[in-house]
């Protein structure tokens, strides 16, 4: 008789996972198609007009937005990642000693550059 599971592919240590991974995304269908069929289906003109935060829609949904939304959330995006680099050299700045000192003080010095750069192009005002 032969075992399930071979102990010499490399590979049967991740079957259960996978077995996890597809249990859980079965699941998730389930649910979901349980819920379509079961739910509550009572349509009305109330219901299917568009709702925007307590009030009547104002304008159209194709109206162009100002770059300064984007510019904004890019600014957001590139120190949002400058915090995550900044957690794990954090953690193991014992360990890094002087060199991993001296890198982060590089990289620090590269955000705070495109900081200042991006400030004195006016891109952190806001207009009304």
């Amino acid at each position: 008789m032969t075992p399930a599971i071979d102990p010499n592919n490399p590979l049967s240590s991740y079957l259960p996972l996978a077995l996890v991974l597809l249990l859980a995304g079965v699941l998730a269908l389930v649910i979901v198609k349980l819920a379509a069929l079961a739910g509550p289906k009572r349509p009305s003109s109330i219901k299917s007009a568009p709702f925007e935060a307590g009030s009547a829609s104002s304008g159209t949904a194709r109206q162009r937005f100002a770059v300064k939304f984007y510019v904004v959330a890019l600014l957001f995006i590139v120190f949002d990642v400058e915090a995550v680099f900044l957690y794990p050299w954090a953690v193991n700045f014992q360990a890094l000693g002087w060199f991993g000192y001296a890198e982060m003080v590089v990289f620090a010095a590269t955000v705070v550059v495109g900081l200042i750069y991006v400030w004195k192009k006016g891109a952190l005002e806001w207009e009304h």
